[in-house]
């Protein structure tokens, strides 16, 4: 009587570059596009207004391509910087430089390409627009410093996230109008609201290690704070709405926008972490719908 095995065949192994490769696509958080939409949307705002329709299309390709590279970048130096404190969260403790799957010394070499990507992409642009984009390098290397000494770097967020706005206004006119500073300090408001439910995630971790943030700075005044700073961001549109003349389709989304923010509040009422999580996921939705009713809005006037 004779009998036969069944082997499963085995895989062949995975080639090493691919490994790397794999851990910088987690690095620069290439499987997580909402904070690459985060910053997409006040980006795509400010072209708009700034071009008063559609942007030039080589414009348009400068500055999607130069958000998600500095949006990579940015990701890159927040993990180096937290790299004492992540392996001490919960939801952080498995990035490759909190396990020390890379290194600190690969991570500042990864981010360095990508700002020089960007930077090249810069260089297609105008005088200003060029030297606009240097402060915005400062802001997106420095701002994850800033949890170490002040409760405010979801401020400092909304700072570096929002640059672009001005950037694409130069890029444009060759000058920055004070509708382009409202719009930036609107997206202020917002990265600083919607960046304080994501502390709200890691609240009581970075309380342990002794990190900072508005979460904990609002305390148990968390909600009506953020109420505040949710109003105060659509105060600042309705000033943009009403200075770039946009119609009924734009503040027919505001009132969609404000309605999609009440639910954030309705479903993080209770404050639990994946609730808090939902909510600043969320907001891509809030800025996509304004998005929206700023491009339909300057077709409508165009048309």
């Amino acid at each position: 009587m004779s009998y036969e095995r069944d082997y499963a065949p085995v895989p062949p192994p995975v080639p090493a570059w691919r490994v790397r490769l794999g851990l910088y696509w987690q690095l620069v958080r290439g499987d997580r596009p909402v904070g690459w939409l985060l910053l997409l949307w006040p980006t795509w705002w400010g072209l708009w207004i700034a071009a008063d329709g559609i942007p030039p299309w080589w414009t348009l390709i400068v500055f999607s391509a130069g958000v998600w590279l500095t949006r990579s970048a940015g990701c890159v130096i927040n993990d180096y910087a937290d790299r004492w404190l992540d392996p001490q969260v919960e939801r952080t403790r498995d990035r490759p430089l909190a396990t020390g799957a890379v290194r600190g010394r690969e991570a500042l070499m990864v981010f360095a390409v990508l700002m020089l990507a960007a930077f090249a992409l810069v260089l297609t642009m105008n005088r200003l627009t060029i030297y606009l984009s240097v402060v915005g390098v400062l802001l997106a290397a420095s701002y994850p410093y800033l949890k170490r000494y002040t409760y405010l770097p979801q401020v400092y967020l909304g700072l570096a996230f929002g640059w672009g706005i001005p950037l694409g206004f130069a890029a444009i006119h060759g000058e920055v109008p004070p509708i382009a500073w409202v719009l930036y300090a609107a997206n202020i408001l917002w990265a600083t609201a919607y960046d304080t439910w994501y502390a709200m995630v890691d609240r009581d971790d970075d309380l342990r290690a002794g990190a900072k943030s508005t979460a904990i700075l609002f305390g148990d005044l968390d909600l009506i704070a953020q109420g505040v700073l949710y109003a105060c961001f659509f105060f600042a549109l309705f000033l943009v709405g009403r200075q770039a003349a946009l119609g009924q389709a734009y503040w027919i989304a505001l009132g969609i926008a404000a309605l999609l923010v009440a639910w954030e509040f309705v479903i993080a009422r209770h404050r639990e972490r994946e609730a808090c999580f939902r909510a600043f996921l969320h907001n891509q939705w809030v800025g996509a719908t304004v998005f929206a009713g700023i491009a339909i809005a300057l077709w409508q006037k165009a048309h």
